[in-house]
């Protein structure tokens, strides 16, 4: 699929518009940050990975939602302070 349809993006507004209704803030979470940082860079190499699969079936859409699903966990990462970025603010919006 190299197409992006009306259909396919409706789907994804509707689930991401559903997950940010859904979203409570948890002003007692008690995170391990090592395990969290663990965590997120293993869900953003596994996106990652399932990005180069669907590229090498020639599904570039999903590919490409693959890819901005592992940056976003390394961005959240580097955002909220699991990752060591440098301030890199060109990869990662950490200003």
């Amino acid at each position: 699929m190299n197409t992006i349809t009306e259909e396919k993006l409706k789907k994804y507004f509707d689930v991401t518009g559903r997950a940010l209704k859904k979203v409570k803030i948890n002003s007692k979470a008690e995170i391990n940050a090592k395990e969290a940082a663990e965590d997120f860079f293993d869900m953003a190499t596994r996106y990652y990975e399932d990005a180069k699969h669907f590229e090498k079936k020639g599904d570039i859409v999903n590919a490409f939602a693959a890819l901005n699903y592992a940056h976003g966990w390394l961005d959240a990462g580097a955002r909220i302070g699991l990752f060591d970025v440098g301030k890199d603010n060109t990869l990662f919006t950490v200003d």
